[in-house]
């Protein structure tokens, strides 16, 4: 990271997910299967994780992804790859409910404007993979 425009990037988003994955690690069992079922409506897959662990597992895995954006000695090409993977599942979950966009099935409802701001990241993600490193 060398450009100021990295750091803010790179920071900005590191820490947010960070944070939010700090508040994931031990949540409640019933929390933990409340996101789980979120989860699955954008990633199948997800279901078959126990459920009463899924929050501990997504939690290390933000916490991951956001030490790889605030570590300076880890390219932008792969903290925009993390991102991006990261983001890519959560915006899988806004497609495929819903009652998450308006009729034109893009545009978010108020109940998918949580995750319609995932698209900023996405952008970011994709910025970090796509800029020339010197």
């Amino acid at each position: 990271m060398s450009k100021i425009s990295d750091v803010i990037l790179r920071g900005v988003t590191g820490a947010f997910i960070t944070n939010s994955g700090v508040g994931k690690i031990g949540m409640p069992a019933e929390h933990s299967a409340g996101l789980q079922q979120a989860a699955a409506s954008g990633i199948p897959l997800m279901a078959k994780l126990p459920s009463d662990k899924f929050g501990t597992f997504i939690g290390y895995s933000e916490v991951g992804i956001g030490a790889a954006l605030l570590a300076p000695f880890v390219p932008n090409k792969i903290a925009g790859a993390a991102l991006t993977a990261f983001t890519g599942g959560l915006l899988s979950m806004y497609f495929r409910n819903p009652e998450n966009t308006q009729a034109d099935g893009i545009r978010p409802t108020q109940e998918g404007m949580p995750l319609a701001k995932d698209f900023f990241m996405l952008a970011i993600g994709l910025a970090l993979m796509t800029q020339n490193e010197k």
